[in-house]
C-alpha cells in the first residue's frame, strides 16, 4: 500500500486508487472555489489535472484562495497551482494553462480527453460554453453557481440545474442552457438570499463592475463540495 494514499485506500481500495490515478480532470478557474478542487483531487490522487485561468494572484485574493500567499502575489495562479500539486503528488500529470476561457478560447481545449471537467469560473459566457463543449463530448462536468455575496458555508447543497432556487446565476443559467436545448446539469449552488456588499460609492469607479464580497469559509466549502461530486462519480464509473 502506497503511504501517501493509504488512508484514501482504506475506504475505496486499490483498484478505487487505481481508477482515480487513472483519470484525467480539468479545472476551469483556480480562485477560490477552483483552488480548493484542486488542492482535494491532488490529494485524492487523481492521476492528471488540467488547470485553467489566465489570472494573477492578487491581494485581495488572500482572504480565501489557497494558492494565495504573500510570496506568490503578482504570479499566475495556473502555474502555482501546478506547483502545488506537483508538490502534493509528484506522480500527477500536470497541464496548466494561462487562458481566459470563452468561446472564442473554447478551441483550444478537446474536452473529449477528460474524464471530467469543474466550471469554477465567473463569466457567464464561458460557463455555458464550458457545458456546452462537455454535452457535445459526453464528458461529465460539474458547475459551481453563486458563491459570492453568501456567508453560510452549510447551505451550500448538490442539485440539477433544473432543482435551484434564489441563486441569481443559476437562474440565468437555466434560461440560457435551456435555450440551446440542455436541460439537465450538477451544480453546487446555495439558496441563501446573496448579502448586499458594503462600499464607499466614492472608491467605484464603474458601478457595473464591482466585486461580490466573500469569506474564507464559503469558497472552500464549495471546492470540497464539487470535489467530492467528481471523486465519487469517478469511482462509480468503474
Amino acid at each position: 500500500m502506497e503511504e501517501q494514499f493509504s488512508r484514501t485506500e482504506l475506504l475505496i481500495g486499490k483498484e478505487g486508487i487505481e481508477r482515480l490515478n487513472n483519470s484525467r480532470v480539468a479545472v476551469f478557474g483556480l480562485g477560490g472555489v477552483g483552488g480548493y478542487v484542486v488542492e482535494a483531487l491532488a490529494r485524492a490522487g487523481v492521476g492528471a489535472l488540467d488547470l485553467v485561468d489566465k489570472d494573477t494572484i492578487a491581494p485581495s485574493n488572500l482572504n480565501r484562495q489557497i494558492i494565495a500567499l504573500h510570496s506568490t502575489v503578482g504570479q499566475y495562479k495556473a502555474d502555482v497551482a501546478a506547483a502545488r500539486v506537483h508538490d502534493i503528488n509528484p506522480d500527477c500529470k500536470v497541464t496548466p494553462y494561462r487562458v481566459f476561457y470563452t468561446p472564442e478560447t473554447s478551441s483550444q481545449f478537446d474536452f473529449s480527453q477528460f474524464d471530467y471537467v469543474v466550471d469554477a469560473i465567473d463569466t457567464v459566457s464561458g460557463k455555458i460554453e464550458l457545458v456546452v463543449q462537455a454535452e457535445k463530448s459526453n464528458t461529465p462536468i460539474i458547475c459551481a453557481m453563486g458563491a459570492g455575496n453568501k456567508t453560510n458555508p452549510a447551505a451550500f447543497r448538490v442539485a440539477d440545474i433544473s432543482e435551484t432556487s434564489v441563486c441569481p446565476l443559476a437562474r440565468v443559467m437555466r434560461r440560457e442552457l435551456k435555450a440551446r436545448g440542455i436541460n439537465h446539469l450538477k451544480v453546487v449552488y446555495s439558496p441563501e438570499q446573496p448579502l448586499k456588499p458594503a462600499y464607499d460609492e466614492a472608491d467605484i469607479k464603474d458601478m457595473r463592475k464591482i466585486p461580490p464580497g466573500s469569506t474564507p469559509f464559503v469558497p472552500p466549502v464549495v471546492g470540497l463540495i464539487i470535489a467530492s461530486e467528481v471523486v465519487k462519480d469517478i469511482l462509480k464509473k468503474g
